[in-house]
Protein backbone atom coordinates (compact mmCIF):
# COMPACT_ATOMS: atom_id res chain seq x y z
CA UNK A 1 0.00 0.00 0.00
CA UNK A 2 2.82 2.45 0.39
CA UNK A 3 4.10 1.61 -2.61
CA UNK A 4 1.05 2.55 -4.11
CA UNK A 5 0.40 5.80 -2.18
CA UNK A 6 3.84 7.19 -3.25
CA UNK A 7 2.39 6.75 -6.96
CA UNK A 8 -0.86 8.19 -6.45
CA UNK A 9 -2.91 11.18 -4.42
CA UNK A 10 -5.67 10.00 -2.96
CA UNK A 11 -8.35 12.20 -1.78
CA UNK A 12 -11.72 11.19 -0.13
CA UNK A 13 -14.75 13.14 -1.11
CA UNK A 14 -17.44 13.35 1.29
CA UNK A 15 -20.59 14.84 -0.18
CA UNK A 16 -23.08 16.51 1.72
CA UNK A 17 -26.06 18.68 1.74
CA UNK A 18 -28.46 20.17 4.06
CA UNK A 19 -31.20 18.91 2.10
CA UNK A 20 -33.09 15.51 2.57
CA UNK A 21 -36.53 14.73 2.23
CA UNK A 22 -37.22 12.49 4.50
CA UNK A 23 -34.93 13.76 7.30
CA UNK A 24 -33.46 17.80 6.92
CA UNK A 25 -30.50 18.83 8.08
CA UNK A 26 -29.15 14.99 8.58
CA UNK A 27 -25.54 15.61 8.28
CA UNK A 28 -25.60 17.76 10.95
CA UNK A 29 -27.37 15.77 13.17
CA UNK A 30 -25.51 14.70 16.68
CA UNK A 31 -24.82 11.69 17.72
CA UNK A 32 -22.68 11.28 21.20
CA UNK A 33 -22.74 15.58 20.92
CA UNK A 34 -21.02 15.79 17.47
CA UNK A 35 -22.21 16.42 14.28
CA UNK A 36 -22.76 12.61 12.08
CA UNK A 37 -20.50 14.25 9.12
CA UNK A 38 -17.35 14.37 12.33
CA UNK A 39 -18.10 10.80 12.66
CA UNK A 40 -17.37 10.41 8.70
CA UNK A 41 -14.76 12.57 8.63
CA UNK A 42 -12.77 11.25 11.80
CA UNK A 43 -13.43 7.78 10.63
CA UNK A 44 -12.32 8.28 7.06
CA UNK A 45 -9.21 10.13 8.29
CA UNK A 46 -8.17 6.66 9.91
CA UNK A 47 -7.75 5.12 6.35
CA UNK A 48 -3.95 4.40 5.57
CA UNK A 49 -4.68 4.76 1.92
CA UNK A 50 -6.40 8.43 2.30
CA UNK A 51 -3.70 11.50 1.84
CA UNK A 52 -6.56 14.35 1.73
CA UNK A 53 -10.10 14.47 2.59
CA UNK A 54 -12.70 17.52 1.61
CA UNK A 55 -16.13 17.83 1.14
CA UNK A 56 -18.11 18.44 -1.30
CA UNK A 57 -21.14 20.50 -0.91
CA UNK A 58 -23.39 23.18 -2.58
CA UNK A 59 -23.63 26.51 -3.28
CA UNK A 60 -27.07 27.25 -2.39
CA UNK A 61 -27.18 29.25 0.93
CA UNK A 62 -29.07 26.11 2.81
CA UNK A 63 -25.88 24.70 2.65
CA UNK A 64 -24.05 27.44 4.21
CA UNK A 65 -23.68 25.66 8.11
CA UNK A 66 -21.88 23.27 6.06
CA UNK A 67 -19.53 25.06 5.02
CA UNK A 68 -18.97 27.24 8.50
CA UNK A 69 -18.55 23.82 10.04
CA UNK A 70 -15.77 23.24 7.63
CA UNK A 71 -14.34 26.51 8.22
CA UNK A 72 -14.55 26.45 11.77
CA UNK A 73 -12.73 22.57 11.87
CA UNK A 74 -10.06 23.56 8.99
CA UNK A 75 -11.59 21.16 6.86
CA UNK A 76 -11.30 21.61 3.16
CA UNK A 77 -14.64 22.34 1.47
CA UNK A 78 -15.19 23.29 -2.41
CA UNK A 79 -18.95 24.51 -3.07
CA UNK A 80 -20.46 23.10 -6.69
CA UNK A 81 -23.38 22.57 -8.41
CA UNK A 82 -27.01 21.81 -6.24
CA UNK A 83 -28.10 19.10 -8.82
CA UNK A 84 -24.94 18.17 -11.37
CA UNK A 85 -23.37 15.75 -8.01
CA UNK A 86 -20.60 14.57 -10.38
CA UNK A 87 -20.19 18.37 -11.89
CA UNK A 88 -19.11 18.98 -8.18
CA UNK A 89 -17.13 15.75 -7.44
CA UNK A 90 -15.25 16.20 -10.77
CA UNK A 91 -14.22 20.03 -9.79
CA UNK A 92 -13.85 19.05 -5.76
CA UNK A 93 -11.03 16.69 -7.03
CA UNK A 94 -9.33 19.23 -9.67
CA UNK A 95 -9.27 21.46 -6.98
CA UNK A 96 -7.48 18.55 -4.25
CA UNK A 97 -5.33 17.53 -7.03
CA UNK A 98 -6.26 13.93 -6.55
CA UNK A 99 -4.96 11.07 -8.84
CA UNK A 100 -7.00 8.58 -7.03
CA UNK A 101 -10.73 9.62 -5.97
CA UNK A 102 -12.73 7.80 -2.78
CA UNK A 103 -16.21 8.94 -2.77
CA UNK A 104 -18.04 8.64 0.25
CA UNK A 105 -21.54 10.65 1.36
CA UNK A 106 -21.73 12.13 4.80
CA UNK A 107 -24.94 10.62 6.04
CA UNK A 108 -23.05 6.91 6.37
CA UNK A 109 -21.02 7.20 10.44
CA UNK A 110 -20.38 3.90 10.39
CA UNK A 111 -17.88 3.76 7.29
CA UNK A 112 -15.24 1.95 8.29
CA UNK A 113 -11.63 2.71 7.96
CA UNK A 114 -10.12 -0.78 6.43
CA UNK A 115 -13.09 -1.51 3.99
CA UNK A 116 -11.88 2.19 2.69
CA UNK A 117 -8.16 0.62 2.65
CA UNK A 118 -9.56 -2.25 1.27
CA UNK A 119 -11.57 -0.91 -1.93
CA UNK A 120 -8.86 1.73 -2.85
CA UNK A 121 -6.10 -1.28 -2.74
CA UNK A 122 -8.15 -3.27 -5.11
CA UNK A 123 -8.41 -0.31 -7.80
CA UNK A 124 -4.82 0.02 -7.69
CA UNK A 125 -3.99 -3.92 -7.55
CA UNK A 126 -6.02 -4.38 -10.38
CA UNK A 127 -5.14 -1.06 -12.53
CA UNK A 128 -9.12 -0.60 -12.59
CA UNK A 129 -11.00 2.24 -12.89
CA UNK A 130 -13.22 2.16 -10.76
CA UNK A 131 -14.07 -0.18 -7.19
CA UNK A 132 -16.72 -0.45 -4.62
CA UNK A 133 -17.47 -2.56 -1.79
CA UNK A 134 -21.37 -2.21 -3.05
CA UNK A 135 -23.28 -1.59 -6.06
CA UNK A 136 -26.85 -1.65 -6.44
CA UNK A 137 -29.03 -3.78 -8.11
CA UNK A 138 -28.88 -5.87 -10.89
CA UNK A 139 -25.38 -6.41 -9.09
CA UNK A 140 -25.12 -8.61 -5.36
CA UNK A 141 -24.66 -6.35 -2.51
CA UNK A 142 -22.53 -8.28 0.80
CA UNK A 143 -22.00 -5.38 3.07
CA UNK A 144 -24.54 -3.59 4.92
CA UNK A 145 -25.80 -0.09 3.26
CA UNK A 146 -24.12 2.49 4.91
CA UNK A 147 -20.66 0.91 4.50
CA UNK A 148 -20.51 2.16 0.51
CA UNK A 149 -17.21 2.92 -0.50
CA UNK A 150 -16.36 3.98 -3.58
CA UNK A 151 -13.62 4.54 -5.96
CA UNK A 152 -12.19 6.33 -8.96
CA UNK A 153 -9.65 7.45 -11.06
CA UNK A 154 -9.38 10.84 -11.92
CA UNK A 155 -9.03 9.80 -15.61
CA UNK A 156 -12.12 7.82 -15.16
CA UNK A 157 -14.03 10.61 -13.04
CA UNK A 158 -13.50 13.29 -16.13
CA UNK A 159 -14.71 10.39 -18.73
CA UNK A 160 -17.52 10.22 -16.95
CA UNK A 161 -18.02 13.91 -16.65
CA UNK A 162 -17.55 14.24 -20.16
CA UNK A 163 -19.74 11.61 -21.17
CA UNK A 164 -22.53 10.78 -18.79
CA UNK A 165 -26.12 12.34 -19.90
CA UNK A 166 -28.72 10.30 -17.26
CA UNK A 167 -30.33 12.34 -14.68
CA UNK A 168 -29.24 9.49 -12.34
CA UNK A 169 -26.18 9.92 -13.80
CA UNK A 170 -24.83 12.84 -12.87
CA UNK A 171 -27.04 13.06 -9.53
CA UNK A 172 -25.18 9.54 -7.80
CA UNK A 173 -21.97 10.44 -9.63
CA UNK A 174 -20.33 6.97 -10.34
CA UNK A 175 -23.48 4.70 -11.87
CA UNK A 176 -21.69 5.71 -15.44
CA UNK A 177 -18.35 3.60 -14.38
CA UNK A 178 -20.21 0.69 -13.18
CA UNK A 179 -22.19 0.73 -16.66
CA UNK A 180 -20.63 -2.61 -18.42
CA UNK A 181 -21.67 -0.54 -21.91
CA UNK A 182 -19.25 1.83 -21.35
CA UNK A 183 -16.10 -0.53 -21.02
CA UNK A 184 -14.41 0.77 -17.89
CA UNK A 185 -12.47 -2.11 -16.06
CA UNK A 186 -14.21 -2.33 -12.46
CA UNK A 187 -14.00 -4.16 -9.35
CA UNK A 188 -16.56 -4.99 -7.16
CA UNK A 189 -15.21 -6.26 -3.53
CA UNK A 190 -17.79 -8.74 -1.95
CA UNK A 191 -17.64 -9.97 1.77
CA UNK A 192 -17.60 -13.63 1.65
CA UNK A 193 -21.23 -13.30 4.21
CA UNK A 194 -23.83 -11.90 2.38
CA UNK A 195 -25.02 -9.27 4.81
CA UNK A 196 -26.60 -6.70 2.31
CA UNK A 197 -29.60 -7.24 3.87
CA UNK A 198 -28.49 -4.84 6.83
CA UNK A 199 -29.46 -0.99 7.09
CA UNK A 200 -26.67 0.86 8.87
CA UNK A 201 -27.13 4.77 6.90
CA UNK A 202 -29.14 7.55 8.19
CA UNK A 203 -32.25 9.02 5.70
CA UNK A 204 -34.55 8.79 8.15
CA UNK A 205 -35.73 9.43 11.99
CA UNK A 206 -35.33 5.83 12.79
CA UNK A 207 -32.43 5.38 11.03
CA UNK A 208 -30.76 8.04 12.86
CA UNK A 209 -32.02 6.67 16.25
CA UNK A 210 -30.51 3.28 15.35
CA UNK A 211 -26.87 4.82 14.96
CA UNK A 212 -27.61 7.22 17.84
CA UNK A 213 -28.19 3.47 20.16
CA UNK A 214 -25.13 2.01 18.73
CA UNK A 215 -22.84 4.55 19.25
CA UNK A 216 -24.36 5.03 23.12
CA UNK A 217 -23.66 1.38 23.51
CA UNK A 218 -19.93 1.64 21.86
CA UNK A 219 -19.13 4.28 24.87
CA UNK A 220 -19.12 6.98 21.70
CA UNK A 221 -16.02 5.75 20.59
CA UNK A 222 -15.11 6.30 17.17
CA UNK A 223 -12.66 3.65 16.83
CA UNK A 224 -14.55 0.87 16.20
CA UNK A 225 -14.90 -1.41 13.72
CA UNK A 226 -17.57 -2.83 11.60
CA UNK A 227 -17.06 -5.79 12.91
CA UNK A 228 -17.48 -4.51 16.21
CA UNK A 229 -20.89 -3.10 15.24
CA UNK A 230 -22.04 -6.81 13.63
CA UNK A 231 -20.74 -8.11 16.83
CA UNK A 232 -23.24 -5.87 19.06
CA UNK A 233 -25.71 -6.22 16.60
CA UNK A 234 -25.41 -10.08 17.26
CA UNK A 235 -26.00 -9.69 21.00
CA UNK A 236 -28.51 -6.77 20.63
CA UNK A 237 -30.63 -8.01 17.77
CA UNK A 238 -33.76 -5.95 18.97
CA UNK A 239 -31.64 -2.70 17.67
CA UNK A 240 -31.63 -3.92 13.99
CA UNK A 241 -35.32 -3.36 14.72
CA UNK A 242 -35.30 0.20 14.72
CA UNK A 243 -35.50 0.98 11.11
CA UNK A 244 -36.52 -2.44 9.71
CA UNK A 245 -39.26 -1.10 7.80
CA UNK A 246 -37.40 1.48 6.04
CA UNK A 247 -37.11 1.19 1.88
CA UNK A 248 -33.94 1.88 0.72
CA UNK A 249 -33.44 4.53 -2.28
CA UNK A 250 -32.74 2.92 -5.70
CA UNK A 251 -30.24 4.17 -7.95
CA UNK A 252 -32.74 6.18 -10.39
CA UNK A 253 -34.47 8.14 -7.59
CA UNK A 254 -33.21 11.37 -7.89
CA UNK A 255 -34.28 14.57 -6.93
CA UNK A 256 -36.98 15.66 -9.30
CA UNK A 257 -35.46 19.05 -9.48
CA UNK A 258 -32.96 17.66 -11.60
CA UNK A 259 -34.70 16.54 -14.16
CA UNK A 260 -34.96 19.93 -15.22
CA UNK A 261 -31.82 21.04 -15.29
CA UNK A 262 -30.58 18.22 -17.32
CA UNK A 263 -30.82 19.82 -20.69
CA UNK A 264 -28.08 22.63 -19.59
CA UNK A 265 -26.02 19.97 -18.26
CA UNK A 266 -25.90 18.11 -21.34
CA UNK A 267 -25.90 21.07 -23.49
CA UNK A 268 -22.61 22.51 -20.91
CA UNK A 269 -21.27 19.08 -20.30
CA UNK A 270 -20.88 17.71 -24.07
CA UNK A 271 -19.34 20.41 -25.56
CA UNK A 272 -16.55 20.34 -23.83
Amino acid sequence: MDELKKENRIVCIVQARMGSSRLPGKVLKEICGRPMMDWVIRRAVRAISIQKIMVATTVSPGDDPIHDYCQSNRIACYRGSEFDVLDRYYQAALCGEADVVVRLTADCPLIDPDLIDKTVNALLAQNADFAANRLPPPYHRTYPIGLDVEVATFSALQHAWKNASESYEREHVMPYLYDPAHGMKFVVVDHETDLGGLRWTVDTPEDLEFIRQITRKLDCRDDFSWMDVLNLLNKFPELSEINSGIAHKTMKDVDSRANLKLNSIKSSHLRK
